[in-house]
């Protein structure tokens, strides 16, 4: 797991302190990430909260968006169904 975000990278390390994170926190402060998964939210600078399940292939296998990519248990569930069907 990575996070992405358009913040700066001192208060990504705040942010990873704050929530005792052991993934990396990276910062697309200049929204090229952002705009090419599509979240960028141009007027305001900003990208849409989401959470990208992403398969060994490179393929996004689901998506999140808004609210529900707060709560990991859709990327969670994505990530059981490409286990249980790499493991058939």
């Amino acid at each position: 797991m990575i996070a992405i975000s358009t913040d700066f990278t001192p208060t990504l390390a705040h942010w990873k302190k704050e929530l005792n994170a052991s993934y990396p926190m990276v910062s697309d402060h200049m929204r090229k990430v952002s705009e090419q998964y599509g979240v960028l939210i141009t007027q305001l600078g900003v990208s849409n909260r989401a959470t990208f399940v992403i398969d060994k292939d490179g393929k996004i296998a689901n998506i999140e968006e808004g609210n529900q990519a707060i709560d990991t248990a859709g990327a969670d569930e994505a990530c059981s169904r490409l286990a249980h069907k790499k493991a058939q």
